[in-house]
Formats: C-alpha cells, structure tokens, sequence
C-alpha cells in the first residue's frame, strides 16, 4: 500500500495549509452548522422517560453502582418501575436496587447536571447539544481529507440529517445516548489518527538516530527507545477510541483500522501506540465490572436477553442461543439491508390508538403523515440502511478504486465490516427503532468512505446523482422523525 493515507489523493501538505482568513471562514462554517443542528435536533425533541443514565449518575454521586430501583413516579417524575433493563441485586442500604447493562460512560457525562438539578436534568437536551457538537466534529473530520469543499459541505449534512444519527439526537434516550457520545469520540479518534498520518508523512525519518555508547549509555538508550516505540498523537487517538468503546462496546472491532492509519514508520508502531492508549479506557471499564457485579462482563446482559428472548419470540429471539450467535446473522441481515416500510397499512400500530382498521372508506385519501390514514409506516423492527440513507451508496467508487491501495480506505472498509457482522449476530437490532440504529456504530468509518468516493465523481451527471442521494437521504429521515415522534417511539 502506499505510504500516504490514500493513494492517488494528494494530502495536503504544510505549504498547503488553508490561510488565516479561510480556516477563521471554515471554522465559522461549522459552527453554523452545529447550531443549525442544534436547532433542529431541538425542534423535533419529543419528551421521553428512559432516562436509565441519569439514574445511574444519580447513583454513583450516592457512591453506588446500582440505582434506585423500583422508583414510583411521584409528582412530575416518572420514576423509573417501567424500566426493562435493570437486574435487581443486593442491597446495603436498605433501598431496593437494579443494575444496567450498558457501559457507564455517558452517565459520566451526566453527573455534575445531575450534581446540580438532579432528576430534573434534561439528558435529551443536553445530548442534543453533545449531538450538534458531532456535526461539527463531523466538518472537522472530513476537512482532513482531500476532498473538495462541495463534498465537505455535503458529506457533513448526510452525517447530521441524511443518517439515523438525526433520529439519534434528537430522541436522546438511554440507547441513543451512548450512540451519540460514542459517535464524537469516534470521529475524534479516527481524524486525529488521519491528521498524524498526514503531517507525518513529510518526516522521512520518525525516530531520531540512535548511537552506541557507554553502558550506562546503552541502558538510558534502550529505556529511550521504548518511550519512542509509542507514537503520543496514536497513543492519543487510542484513548480516544478506547473511550468510544466504553460508550459503544461494538465499536472496539474497528481497532484494525488503528493499525494501517496514523503515524507511525510501521503498523506495529501504529498498533502498539493505539493499543496502549484503548487500553487504559477499556481497562478502567473491566474494573468497574467486577468491582460492581463480580465479573468483567456485566451480567445483567445476560439477563436482558433471557428476558427479551423470551417475550419477543416472534421476532426471531431465541433463548437456545446465544447473545452473539451467528444463527441470528440471516435474520439480521435481511432487517439491515432489505426492511422495508409498511406500505398502505390496514391496522393502526398500538402506539397510534386503538388497533381498528384504517381507511375503511374505500374513498379515502391516503396522507404522508396522516395517522388515521397513511401512505407508509417505519418499521419499527427496522429499515434497511441503504432505504434510509441512500448516500452510503456514494462510498462505493472508495471501496471499488481504492480498496487494497489506500490504506484509509481499506482501515475503514475493515472497520465497517467487523462491526457490522458482531452487530449481525447480536439477538436484537435495536428494536424499537427508526431505520437501523446500528449503523451509528460504523458512520465515522463510514462517512470517510463516503466523502472519498464521492471525491472520485467527475461529470456534472453523477455530481447530480450525488447531491440527489444525500437530499433522498435527509428527506427519509426527515420522514422518519415525524413519524417516530407521531408513533410514540
């Protein structure tokens, strides 16, 4: 592979930096950006109460692991006996208690808003704030690349409205949280890794030259040549990356990907620096593990999915196998790439009303958001990725051009792949839901492969096609924001 990030795209090099003047306007253009994000994902905000990351911040300022559970709700507060998710354990303190199965990450992030207004802290809004924070992180990235300033421009209103990330944000519950914050660490972790790889580029020797010496030479030598086997702007990327993880576990299999992009003269130096830097989030997050629960892998999973596998037969669980089982990978499939909406329903879901039928008049004029007579629904299973966001499509020129000679196109094609198979086996994904929810797993990976196959269009036809992929792209997500804050999600 050649030695730049990608090959046959001429990274920009120091004498190609952008002037005063037009990174002060780039900067300006995604901050704008972010606010009109902000804006939106607060327009189409609906109220939930799935708050389980509030609770747990709650409980780690009492110094405990476990919530409060069952809570009533009392006054303006929900409480919280509604909640699936939770396996009750023993208690010192005389209150009942319950473990959650996700990683505590966003809850960290919760804990002085919960420090200062309690259970009245807004995690919705404050996540839709984390969630514009993204778009920008989002611009950033992708002026990393060498790209034109039409598919930087693009590229960022496909990740922010073209994506299930949009649905993510402004829904702003427990699952979505952790898709969100891990989502910007992602990205974070995977520019600073591209950024390195650029500017390194130009160094033709990374290590500094070595002499022999004394004795004493040669020990303080090889203690010195250990601290410079470790890349600091890897090493940073991979506690970055380790941080995502312990928001969304899934996103560790993209660690490959940390291998082939960063600086670095070898993909051992490359690897060893960012395996390091995951290390010390991923280990603090084994740790609470077993301090917790005993074990270093929370088993309140395993109870989730006895209890999910249970109740939801008829969604394909199965309690004979196991959470990730490759048995579930046909299912799944067909849910991420072929699901599709329910077209001229008869039967009201049950979150809409009463479950009579629809349109009875055969004279009935079907609507777009009409929830007494509607052209189309989600599919509250899930809908195939490529229906929901079209603009995935653009990555393939990346992959076909590119795949096996760059090695940023290769590292992220990888990184998709992996984490889309694991989730593929994983029981559930991600029910209930708009679109496939997943795919927020794999969209910073993504969204590189997007911008730089678009890069690769050049007749004013498929420039065209390009810009009418990423409009289809915002407009079904548009259509599913309605119709998941009409249906109650």
């Amino acid at each position: 592979m050649d030695r730049r990030v990608a090959q046959g795209l001429s990274p920009r090099g120091r004498s190609g930096r952008p002037t005063t003047t037009a990174a002060v306007a780039s900067a300006g253009l995604g901050l704008g950006l972010a606010l009109i994000a902000l804006f939106v994902y607060s327009l189409s905000k609906p109220h939930r109460f799935y708050d389980h990351f509030e609770w747990q911040a709650e409980a780690f300022l009492e110094g405990k692991a476990a919530i409060r559970y069952p809570v009533e709700a009392s006054g303006s507060s929900p409480g919280n006996a509604f909640f699936q998710d939770v396996m009750e354990v023993p208690s010192d303190d005389g209150i009942r208690r319950a473990i959650i199965p996700f990683p505590p990450l966003p809850a960290v992030v919760l804990l002085p808003f919960v420090a200062a207004w309690g259970r009245d802290a807004d995690g919705q809004a404050i996540f839709a704030i984390i969630g514009a924070i993204d778009v920008a992180i989002a611009w950033w990235l992708l002026g990393l690349l060498p790209i034109r300033a039409w598919i930087r421009f693009l590229g960022t209103l496909f990740f922010g409205f073209g994506t299930v990330f949009w649905y993510a944000a402004q829904r702003g519950t427990t699952w979505y949280q952790a898709h969100v914050l891990a989502a910007g660490l992602g990205m974070l972790a995977v520019g600073l890794a591209i950024k390195s790889d650029r500017d390194a580029a130009f160094d033709e020797d990374e290590l500094p030259e070595r002499s022999s010496g004394s004795h004493s030479g040669r020990l303080a030598g090889l203690g010195r040549r250990a601290i410079e086997a470790v890349d600091g702007r890897q090493f940073v990327a991979g506690i970055l990356f380790g941080l995502a993880c312990t928001s969304r576990l899934t996103m560790v299999f993209a660690a490959p990907f940390f291998l082939l992009v960063g600086p670095g003269a070898s993909w051992q130096r490359r690897g060893l620096s960012a395996a390091l830097g995951a290390a010390i989030p991923l280990a603090a997050l084994v740790i609470y593990n077993v301090v917790s629960t005993g074990d270093p892998f929370n088993p309140a999973y395993q109870h989730l999915y006895r209890l999910e596998a249970g109740f939801y037969t008829p969604l394909g669980y199965n309690l004979d196998w196991g959470i990730e089982d490759p048995r579930y990978l046909p299912r799944n499939v067909g849910i991420m790439l072929f699901s599709t909406p329910v077209l001229a329903p008869d039967i009201v879901p049950a979150a809409l009303g009463t479950g009579e039928r629809l349109c009875t008049d055969p004279g009935a004029v079907r609507g777009l958001f009409d929830d007494a007579c509607p052209v189309a629904l989600p599919r509250d299973i899930g809908m195939s990725v490529l229906l929901v966001s079209p603009g995935y499509v653009l990555a393939w020129p990346a992959l076909r051009r590119l795949w096996g000679r760059s090695r940023l196109v290769t590292g992220a094609g990888l990184a998709v792949v992996l984490i889309s198979i694991v989730n593929l086996m994983h029981f559930s994904q991600g029910w209930v839901q708009f679109g496939y929810r997943f795919s927020n797993d794999f969209v910073p990976w993504a969204l590189i492969l997007v911008a730089l196959g678009a890069t690769r269009i050049r007749s004013r036809w498929a420039i065209a096609v390009a810009v009418v992929l990423v409009v289809a792209s915002v407009a079904v997500n548009l259509w599913g924001v309605i119709w998941g804050n009409l249906l109650g999600w």
